[in-house]
């Protein structure tokens, strides 16, 4: 199954392991369709990626595949506001990805403007 990832479950970040423990492998780095809001939750750790109607922007992400067998496991532990829903991405296709229920990001900053979690933690994640 793939798994587009946003934030703290890219390459080298600290949720990678709950990736690699499961056998997931990398298969590209790209974007979202121009079509999501990114924000930064109020616990500093987390994004979260809301599709909109108007006003989105591409989103850097990674792609991975993980045997089927071990996703159920993986999306069990994904804490709310955030899930797995479907995404879209710059080429047209559609892969499972983390996505987050519009009432989380109550109280978020948004950082579509730097175009991905590297990009805000490279710039300091500003407060």
């Amino acid at each position: 199954m793939r798994v587009a990832v946003v934030g703290a479950h890219l390459s080298g970040l600290p949720l990678n392991f709950q990736l690699t423990e499961r056998d997931a492998r990398w298969v590209s780095a790209t974007q979202t369709a121009p079509t999501y809001r990114f924000y930064a939750l109020p616990d500093g750790k987390r994004p979260a990626l809301i599709q909109v109607e108007a006003g989105g922007a591409s989103i850097a992400c990674e792609v991975w595949e993980m045997p089927a067998s071990q996703f159920g496991s993986f999306v069990a532990g994904i804490p709310a506001p955030l899930g797995i829903g479907k995404l879209e991405l710059a080429d047209g296709s559609v892969v499972n990805g983390f996505i987050c229920e519009g009432i989380g990001v109550g109280g978020a900053r948004d950082i579509t403007e730097y175009g991905g979690w590297r990009a805000w933690l490279a710039a300091g994640a500003p407060a």
